[in-house]
C-alpha cells in the first residue's frame, strides 16, 4: 500500500477512535468503591490503567466484556494463563463435576496424582514435582531447595527477570537494575542475589568467576524484560558453566511452560535445566504453581525419617487443591490432543513480520520479539537482546499504542510493555484486525 494511503477498514478504525469514546461509567463507579477498601482499587499494579482500571465482567474464548458492556479482543489472557481461551467448555465442565465432590478437601486427592504423573511424563528432566498456589511460591521454595542441596547461598538472576514477589529475587527487574523492586525489602534479603545480563556471554563468565553460586534462575524467554528469547549459544554456555562449577540451573517456565512447546523451554531451545518452575497454563485458569526436578534434588522435600533441619519445608493450605488440579489436567490433556504448537509458531512469526513490515512502510521503527504464542512490540530499530536494550525503545509511543488499542476494543498486558498472548481461541480474522489497528496507529503517529 503506498505511503499515506489507508484501507477502508483502517479509515473506519480511525474515525471510530476520533469520534467515539468507550463508555466506562460503571468501571468508574466500581473504582470509586474499590479504592475505599483496596489500595489503588486493585490487587496488582500491572492492572492499573489511567485514569482508572477497566473492571471486567466475563470472558469467553478470545473475548472479554467489561462491566459497562464494552467488548474487547483479549491478548492479556489472564496474564498468559489461558492458552485455551476463556471458559473453555471442557475445562468448565470438569470444574463443575469436581465442585460437586468438594472444592477443597485438605487431603491428597486423585487429580493431584494424575496431574503430577502427566507433568513428569511431559516435562524433560522432571522426575518429581510439588505443587504450590502461584509462581511466586514456586520460586520461593525452589530457591530454598537449591541452597539446601548445594550448601551455598548466592543466587544469580537476570537483569529484567521477573520471578514473582519473593524477596530474594525481587531485585534488578526494572532500570536502573541495581535497585530493589519494593519498599520493605531489607538488604539481607537481596544481598545474596547477583545480577547477570541476559544474552551477554561476558556478563555470564564474569559472574561465575566472581561468585560461588548455588543456582542461576533464568526464563527461557525473558518475560517482563520484553519477550526476549534466550540465544541458544548463550544458554548452552550457561549450562556448561553450571556443570563446571556445581551450580544448579533453574528454568522459570511460569510463562513459557506449555506455551512455547508442550515440554516448555527445554524442549523448544534444546537445553536442559536441573529444576523447572511452572505455573499459569498448568492450572487451567485456576491459581497454581509448581516446581520439579531430579529425584535426587527433590528428595530433600521428603520429610520421612529425617530431622526437621535436614528437610526443605514446603506446604500450603491450598497446595494441590483438587479444583486446580482438575482444571490443569483437563487443559494439558487438550494440549496433548490438539497439538497447537506448530500453528502457534506460524501465527506468531507471521504476525511479527507483518507488524515490522508496516513499520518499514510507514517509516517508524518497529521490532517484534517473539516465541510461539507470545510476542512483544518495540518501537526501536533492532530486536532487543536483553532488558537494557528493551528499555531503550520509545516509551511514549508504547503507551500511546496501548491507549489506541484499548479504544479500538483490543486489550493486552500493560501500557509500559506491548505484550500479546495468543490462545487457541484467537481466530485469524482477529489477528488480522490487530494488524489493521496497528497500522492505523502508525498512520496517526506519522501526524505527530
Amino acid at each position: 500500500m503506498p505511503e499515506g494511503e489507508i484501507s477502508l477498514s483502517q479509515k473506519v478504525i480511525r474515525d471510530d477512535i476520533e469520534n467515539t469514546l468507550m463508555e466506562l461509567k460503571r468501571s468508574k463507579e466500581y473504582f470509586e468503591r474499590a479504592e475505599k477498601v483496596m489500595p489503588a482499587g486493585i490487587n496488582y499494579a500491572i492492572r492499573w490503567l489511567d485514569p482508572h482500571p477497566v473492571y471486567m465482567h466475563e470472558g469467553h474464548g478470545s473475548i472479554v466484556t467489561d462491566v459497562d458492556g464494552n467488548v474487547y479482543t483479549d491478548y492479556w489472557m489472564g496474564h498468559g494463563a489461558l492458552i485455551l481461551g476463556h471458559a473453555r467448555r471442557e475445562v468448565v465442565d470438569s470444574l463443575k463435576a469436581r465442585a460437586e465432590l468438594g472444592t477443597h478437601l485438605g487431603f491428597p486427592n486423585e487429580p493431584m496424582v494424575e496431574l503430577a504423573e502427566r507433568i513428569v511424563s511431559i516435562v524433560p528432566n522432571v522426575d518429581m514435582v510439588r505443587f504450590t498456589n502461584s509462581g511466586t511460591e514456586a520460586n520461593m521454595y525452589v530457591t530454598r531447595l537449591v541452597r539446601a542441596f548445594t550448601h551455598r547461598e548466592v543466587i544469580g538472576k537476570m537483569e529484567g527477570g521477573w520471578h514473582g514477589g519473593f524477596d530474594s529475587l525481587q531485585k534488578g527487574v526494572h532500570l536502573p537494575f541495581d535497585g530493589k523492586e519494593s519498599a520493605g525489602l531489607p538488604d539481607s534479603q537481596t544481598s545474596d542475589t547477583v545480577l547477570i545480563r541476559f544474552n551477554d556471554e561476558d556478563s555470564l563468565k564474569d559472574t561465575f568467576e566472581s561468585h560461588e553460586l548455588a543456582a542461576v534462575v533464568v526464563e527461557p524467554v525473558l518475560g517482563t524484560g520484553g519477550i526476549v528469547p534466550a540465544e541458544k549459544s548463550w544458554l548452552r554456555l550457561l549450562r556448561r558453566l553450571c556443570d563446571e562449577s556445581g551450580t544448579l540451573l533453574i528454568f522459570d517456565e511460569v510463562i513459557t511452560g506449555f506455551r512455547i512447546a508442550l515440554g516448555g523451554g527445554q524442549e523448544y531451545l534444546g537445553v536442559n535445566a536441573d529444576l523447572v518452575v511452572m505455573g499459569k497454563i498448568m492450572g487451567g485458569g485456576m491459581p497454581v504453581g509448581a516446581f520439579g526436578g531430579s529425584r535426587e534434588i527433590m528428595s530433600l522435600l521428603d520429610h520421612r525419617n529425617k530431622r526437621r533441619d535436614e528437610v526443605v519445608f514446603h506446604g500450603g493450605t491450598f497446595a494441590a487443591n483438587p479444583m486446580t488440579m482438575t482444571a490443569g489436567l483437563e487443559t494439558i490433556e487438550i494440549l496433548e490432543k490438539e497439538k497447537p504448537y506448530g500453528l502457534f509458531e506460524r501465527e506468531t512469526e507471521e504476525t511479527a513480520r507483518k507488524l515490522e513490515d508496516l513499520g518499514k512502510d510507514r517509516g517508524i521503527n518497529v521490532s517484534v520479539t517473539h516465541a510461539p504464542a507470545v510476542f512483544a512490540v518495540h518501537f526501536m530499530d533492532r530486536k532487543p537482546r536483553n532488558a537494557s536494550e528493551t528499555y531503550s525503545g520509545d516509551r511514549g509511543r508504547t503507551e500511546r499504542l496501548h491507549q489506541w488499542m484499548l479504544k479500538n476494543g483490543i486489550i493486552y498486558v500493560g501500557k509500559d510493555m506491548a505484550h500479546f498472548f495468543l490462545s487457541t481461541a484467537h481466530s485469524q480474522e482477529e489477528i488480522d484486525r490487530l494488524v489493521d489497528v496497528f497500522d492505523s496507529f502508525l498512520l496517526e503517529e506519522k501526524k505527530r
